[in-house]
């Protein structure tokens, strides 16, 4: 199985999102947050989470992009655990038992979404509101083919020790 994990290239998710998501974890798309907005709801950093940001399943915050890789099924059951307290707790939902299947299905989207791809592919979304309500749209960046050595830096090792 597959899923995604929060990735960031710079710091710029720390300015745009109110809580940005924590590097590696483990993500969803978390529209459901956005189900009763309204045009009047999209302003500022609530408009950029609206817009391009996935939902981190440990932290809650937003991301703007998320790579896939691999997920083991007792990771899938702790965050459906997770995600299920989350509804308690924030929406309202009656007991965490009530909301685990809608937990579980949000978390399985997720997987679908991801099975497709390769992992390192890259995702992103991107939501806008309709008359029909939220609808949202995926977008990949395939993973590099190139290797770490083209991107580490390389020094030259002596065989003998500098003097000083």
């Amino acid at each position: 199985m597959k899923l995604a994990r929060a990735i960031h290239f710079d710091d710029s998710d720390t300015r745009v999102f109110h809580s940005p998501a924590r590097t590696g974890e483990w993500c969803i798309s978390g529209g459901f947050e956005f189900s009763n907005w309204s045009e009047g709801d999209l302003v500022g950093k609530a408009k950029q989470a609206f817009t391009n940001g996935w939902m981190g399943v440990e932290t809650f915050g937003r991301t703007s992009f998320v790579a896939v890789t691999q997920v083991e099924q007792n990771e899938i059951d702790a965050l459906a655990q997770a995600l299920a307290q989350h509804f308690v707790d924030i929406y309202g939902a009656p007991s965490a038992a009530a909301a685990l299947p809608v937990a579980t299905e949000e978390l399985q989207q997720m997987i679908e979404l991801c099975e497709d791809f390769a992992p390192n592919t890259l995702l992103t979304v991107t939501r806008e509101l309709t008359d029909a309500g939220v609808r949202e749209s995926y977008g990949m960046i395939e993973p590099q083919d190139a290797g770490i050595e083209q991107f580490a830096v390389h020094g030259s090792l002596d065989d003998e020790p500098h003097q000083h």
